[in-house]
Order: C-alpha cells, then sequence, then structure tokens
C-alpha cells in the first residue's frame, strides 16, 4: 500500500517581532493579560510591503529543495493553504511554481482558513496515494498582519505571519499519511470571516470605511467551537487506528490558544510535554502553524514516530490527520 511519507520540511519566518510591549502601545492591553489569555509573547510581522504571502512560501519551499537535493523540475503538484492570497487570482500557490521554476508542476490554493494545511495536506497525500504525483509540496502560509486591524485589541494580539512547508513523496513501508477526519459547517460561517473583498461585498469606499477589509471574530465563540472539535476529531482519529495517548509521540495542534491547546491535550490523555508549541514566539500563524510546528521539533523526531495533527479554523473548518514519521532528524532522509 503507498502512503504520502512526509520527507523534509521547510519554514520562513519574516525578522521583525512584533512583541505585547509593542501592542500596549496601540491598543489597551497588557503583556500579562495577552500572554494569561493566549500564551502568546510575540508575533513576526512581514513588513516589506513589496513581499507577501507567495514571498515566504517560496521561501520555505526553497528550504526544502535545497535540503534534499531536489530540482524544482521534479515538483509534479503545489498545494498552498492560505486565507491572505497575494490577489484572488492567479492564486498563490501558481505564483510560488513560477518563483521556484517548477516548470512541470501544478497546483492551486485551499480557503480553510487555519485548517488550511492540514486539508492540503490531506488532498496531497491523495494524490501520492492514487500515483497521481511523486513529489508534493505542501504549504501552509499567512500573511495575517495585512488583515488585521490595530485598533481591534480582541484581534490584533492574537495573528503573526509566518509560512511552513512539506514534501510529500511515496512510501510503501507504513510511514507517512495513514489517517485523516475532516469537517465543515457553514452554519457558522459568520462568528470567523473577513466580510469585505468578495463578491458579496466588493471593495468600495463603503466597505473600506465600515472596516470590512479585517479579520473579524466573536472569539468566545470560537473558542468553544476549537476546544470540542479539535478533541473530538483528533479522539476519533485515535480511536479509529487504535491508538491511546501513550502512543503517541507528538500532538501536532493548531497553534490557536494556549487555553485550546491544553484542554485538546487533557481531552485525549497526552501530557503537555508532548505537544508541540510555538505560539509564545509566532502568535497564531493560521495555516502556517501545523508546518512551523513540525519544522520546530523537527529533530526531536524520529522514524516510526506516532504524530496526530489537529486544526480548527474558520468556516467553520476542523480536522485531525495521523502521520507516522518517515526519517530520524533535522538532516532529512537519504
Amino acid at each position: 500500500m503507498i502512503h504520502a511519507a512526509i520527507t523534509a520540511v521547510g519554514h520562513y519566518l519574516p525578522e521583525d517581532r512584533l512583541t505585547n510591549a509593542d501592542l500596549e502601545k496601540l491598543v489597551d492591553t497588557s503583556d500579562e493579560w495577552i500572554q494569561s489569555r493566549t500564551g502568546i509573547k510575540e508575533r513576526r510581522i512581514l513588513r516589506d510591503p513589496t513581499k507577501a504571502t507567495s514571498y515566504m512560501a517560496t521561501k520555505a519551499c526553497e528550504m526544502i529543495l535545497e535540503r534534499r537535493q531536489i530540482n524544482p523540475e521534479e515538483i509534479d503538484t503545489i498545494l498552498v493553504g492560505t486565507v491572505t492570497p497575494d490577489m484572488l487570482f492567479p492564486s498563490t500557490a501558481c505564483l510560488v511554481q513560477a518563483n521556484l521554476g517548477a516548470s512541470n508542476a501544478w497546483g492551486f490554493d485551499i480557503s480553510a482558513a487555519c485548517s488550511g494545511f492540514l486539508f492540503a495536506l490531506t488532498t496531497g497525500a491523495k494524490f501520492i496515494e492514487s500515483g497521481h504525483s511523486r513529489k508534493v509540496l505542501v504549504i501552509g502560509a499567512d500573511k495575517m498582519s495585512s488583515i488585521m486591524d490595530y485598533t481591534d485589541r480582541t484581534t490584533c494580539i492574537i495573528f503573526g505571519d509566518g509560512a511552513g512547508a512539506v514534501l510529500l513523496e511515496p512510501d510503501t513501508d507504513g510511514f507517512g499519511v495513514i489517517d485523516s477526519i475532516e469537517h465543515v459547517d457553514g452554519s457558522y460561517g459568520h462568528i470567523l470571516c473577513m466580510k469585505g473583498g468578495g463578491s458579496l461585498h466588493p471593495p468600495s469606499i463603503a466597505t473600506v470605511e465600515a472596516r470590512m477589509h479585517y479579520l473579524h471574530q466573536d472569539g468566545k465563540s470560537v473558542f468553544k467551537s476549537a476546544v470540542k472539535g479539535m478533541a473530538d476529531v483528533a479522539e476519533r482519529v485515535m480511536i479509529k487506528n487504535g491508538l491511546t495517548g501513550s502512543d503517541i509521540r507528538f500532538l501536532v495542534p493548531h497553534q490557536a490558544n494556549l487555553r485550546i491547546v491544553g484542554a485538546t491535550a487533557s481531552r485525549l490523555g497526552i501530557s503537555m510535554d508532548k505537544v508541540m508549541m510555538n505560539i509564545e514566539y509566532y502568535g497564531n500563524t493560521t495555516a502556517g502553524t501545523l508546518p512551523l510546528c513540525l519544522a520546530d521539533w523537527e529533530e526531536q523526531l524520529r522514524k516510526g514516530d506516532n504524530l496526530i495533527l489537529a486544526a480548527f479554523g474558520g468556516g467553520f473548518t476542523w480536522g485531525a490527520s495521523y502521520v507516522k514519521w518517515a526519517y530520524d532528524g533535522i538532516a532529512g532522509p537519504g
């Protein structure tokens, strides 16, 4: 049986940091208030106005190509999970393809908010399993600062910019994406969304004045749904595959909020020392959180490790994947 194994990981984070002290100068908040409610100390911001999501995604993929010593022409498919594309069209995947010189690749964007990378990972795995593709780049990247209202203290403290990517290749030894469960429920779409910019509310003076081109979130409703959604679906994946908390090397959760992650881990019987966390330094990078966690923890991973990836985002969208890691340490296979 063919599985889609993760054979390399890449990442990119902007150099500029937006600390809680910086935010204290912009909105009525404090470092203590932010840390106690979210676990965030700082987040990265891509300040260069000439650079956007495709730039960060390209940098993450260039790291993968260099580490795996493969040419861009070998890439078959490029999938980008993002809600902050450079533009509505062409897709960010097209821009990354051109930037890399991946002349034989095709691809597209997947818009699933914070679940974007997870949904793209499942999609990429199916291309590998079917024999359609042999090398798939799966990217999670968002320039959230481009849709942040830095006068809204309920949202601007949470999000940051960044990109992570993985390379999927065929494996017949039982490693890779073993199983996944995904869900959407559009009846909650109004709770976490960006109201302006689409065909319902195209850009106009009125939509700009109404601040409709910024992320809008009902934080309390999202918190309740995220805790239940991530925990439920991760537990279902584990039960389906005969796994308990002791079988899991790491839980890789979407970095939405320290309390959400803690509640999910507790539900699964996984201690916090087995939970990948980097929200303290990056904030919520939306589709970027899961691959950025993999990049930060790659050195600790060993061939055969069982990972549970879980995410929850606007839509609502949520899901979990069971991944059996395919190589040892940061150097990668081969």
